[in-house]
């Protein structure tokens, strides 16, 4: 995935805005960030539940990992995004943006993604 097409993913979503954030872009909805990437590095980051982020970890624990130190006990994981499949990343796109969508939001999104 490159990350312009993985830009567009991210953007896909309702009220999600871009912003750069230390050297990266951050992903946001009502100003709460739930994805920085890291384009140099094809890296992003996701911020997932602890039960979403060990779902994940456990597909492929080399590419999907817990961020270092305190981020990744607060479900911060990291997708090294060449090696995931699309499918995959639109699953943890949806889990990371209803982290911290409005209410509304996260019962639209939870309901197209239980329709796949």
């Amino acid at each position: 995935m490159t990350p312009d097409s993985f830009r567009d993913l991210a953007l896909s979503f309702e009220n999600v805005v871009e912003a750069p954030n230390a050297n990266k872009n951050s992903f946001k909805v009502d100003d709460k960030i739930f994805i920085t990437i890291d384009n140099s590095n094809l890296k992003a980051v996701f911020r997932l539940s602890p039960k979403d982020q060990h779902k994940f970890s456990d597909l492929d624990p080399s590419a999907i990992y817990p961020a270092q130190a305190g981020w990744g006990k607060q479900g911060w994981t990291i997708f090294e995004l060449s090696f995931i499949e699309p499918e995959t990343l639109q699953d943890a796109l949806t889990k990371s943006y209803c982290t911290v969508a409005p209410e509304e939001l996260v019962k639209k999104y939870s309901k197209k993604a239980s329709k796949k």
